[in-house]
């Protein structure tokens, strides 16, 4: 009979606690980067919303965006789809890199369609996920892509959404004395262009997100929180000082992104939300 107590007694305790766990991330407006869980969005998408959904997340980051489509559906499909899961759909990695002058006007039609296509699935932001090896050469290939994100910028504000772009650690090499990163930020308009800092590939850059945020204060809307894995699990990334450094940098939101794993992923984007929810400086 004491066994029996015992047994429930800590069954219920269990529970008690998975409901804390989901009350918890109820309250912290947490997003993933649906780039974590790409395997899984193909073989079966609804299947993974309706479980990232359950696990708490908030809204998701899609990385499916191609054809007016996305994930194959239609962008008021694809946003039911997470609006029926408890998710909204707030941002989306798309792009197209810099034009060379003949294919300008195609691209220019491209990207129509793409600022299109996202306001009927109500998106915020769009995010260019990377550049191509012209924005990795001289500072003058550098400013043809900024003026370039300021086009597009542009184009974003007219129809309700906010531009910006995402770094790898490549942006923090120095090209002709000057760190390319801080290029960026300087020949883009912060009217027309806010930027996703990626929190891991910062640090594999050589440099510190908060140094960032006091110099360009207001200029990061979104960030990746990432590590080498599963969040919290490397011992590589301190993230509370940059939590606590939320404010001065801009953020509006942040987002989970695992691109590697110890677990499957959607066991490894679980372990990194729970790391997020338990954790005391994130609000």
């Amino acid at each position: 009979m004491i066994r029996h107590v015992l047994a429930i007694g800590v069954i219920l305790f269990v529970i008690s606690m998975m409901m804390n766990c989901y009350a918890q991330s109820a309250k912290k407006e947490i997003g993933l980067q649906l780039w974590s869980v790409r395997e899984d969005m193909k073989k079966d998408a609804t299947a993974t919303i309706a479980a990232l959904g359950k696990m708490g997340y908030s809204f998701v980051e899609a990385a499916g965006y191609a054809d007016g489509l996305f994930y194959g559906m239609k962008p008021v499909v694809f946003r039911q789809l997470l609006n029926d899961h408890g998710l909204q759909f707030t941002a989306s990695h798309t792009g197209r890199p810099l034009p060379d002058v003949d294919n300008w006007e195609s691209t220019m039609k491209w990207w129509d369609a793409c600022i299109d296509a996202h306001v009927k699935a109500g998106v915020k932001y769009i995010v260019q996920p990377s550049m191509d090896k012209k924005g990795y050469g001289s500072l003058t290939d550098l400013k043809r892509y900024c003026d370039y994100f300021n086009t597009i910028g542009e184009k974003c504000n007219e129809k309700g959404i906010r531009y910006g772009y995402h770094n790898h650690d490549k942006e923090f090499e120095m090209v002709d004395g000057v760190v390319r990163y801080d290029y960026m930020l300087k020949n883009t308009d912060p009217d027309k262009v806010m930027f996703q800092l990626d929190l891991y590939w910062i640090m594999k850059g050589g440099k510190e997100a908060i140094t960032y945020f006091n110099t360009y204060p207001g200029r990061f809307e979104l960030w990746h929180v990432k590590d080498e894995k599963e969040l919290g699990e490397s011992g590589l990334m301190d993230f509370e000082p940059i939590f606590k450094a939320s404010e001065v940098s801009g953020m509006q939101y942040y987002i989970v992104e695992v691109e590697r794993y110890n677990y499957t992923p959607l066991e490894s984007v679980r372990k990194s939300l729970e790391f997020l929810v338990e954790a005391s400086y994130v609000n």
